[in-house]
């Protein structure tokens, strides 16, 4: 912890020389994924709201959720029931 001021200064810049230096390598990646987004929907493969539910169930997926919110969250994809 740091015990001065100058401590706390000196750790915040630190910390947003750290932020700054990993927000620009994550720059492109999210450039990436706004062409992406662009493409399926000037494509027409993918309206908005489909984007979104898949986003949504790769997310619940990723991190072990519910199956039930996975499969509505497909439905709204595919447009009618998983079966």
């Amino acid at each position: 912890m740091a015990t001065t001021n100058e401590e706390k200064k000196q750790y915040v810049k630190e910390y947003i020389r750290s932020l700054s230096a990993i927000e620009e390598c994550i720059e492109p990646y999210q450039e990436q994924k706004r062409e992406l987004r662009s493409e399926f929907r000037e494509n027409g493969w993918l309206n908005t709201d489909e984007i979104r539910a898949a986003v949504k169930a790769y997310r619940l997926y990723k991190h072990k959720y519910d199956m039930e919110e996975i499969m509505e969250n497909f439905e709204t994809i595919s447009g009618g029931t998983s079966e």
